[in-house]
């Protein structure tokens, strides 16, 4: 017997939503798919999924995902339940609570930083 997931459900997680420069988000920002930030948002940014960011992009306030790949600015604390990247152009002013965590050479860190098999306070 065949197992058929809506279409609509399979591809949830597959989303790409891109956040491209030039733009600015005053709010908190949701998503169950992958995120894609070269702007900049003030608020929140959560993902059931991905968030990467590029060199030029700018989070101000909490980051909440399953993984992240950052290159760019972020002032807040960082929840990742499973990997974290720092990239040498990151620059990052916050706590960090993640399971995994790689920083390149040249990155910044500002704060304190949390590891776990399971982080207490991820907030996905």
């Amino acid at each position: 017997m065949l197992n058929k997931t809506p279409k609509n459900e399979s591809n949830q997680n597959s989303a790409l939503n891109m956040i491209g420069m030039g733009t600015i988000i005053k709010g908190d920002l949701g998503s169950d798919g992958d995120l894609r930030i070269d702007g900049k948002i003030e608020g929140i940014v959560t993902s059931k999924s991905k968030i990467a960011m590029g060199a030029g992009a700018e989070i101000i306030g909490d980051v909440n995902a399953r993984s992240a790949d950052i290159s760019g600015k972020i002032d807040g604390n960082i929840h990742i339940t499973e990997t974290i990247f720092l990239r040498s152009s990151s620059k990052i002013t916050g706590n960090i609570t993640t399971s995994k965590l790689v920083i390149e050479s040249g990155a910044e860190f500002n704060g304190n930083c949390n590891m776990s098999s399971k982080p207490a306070a991820a907030k996905i």
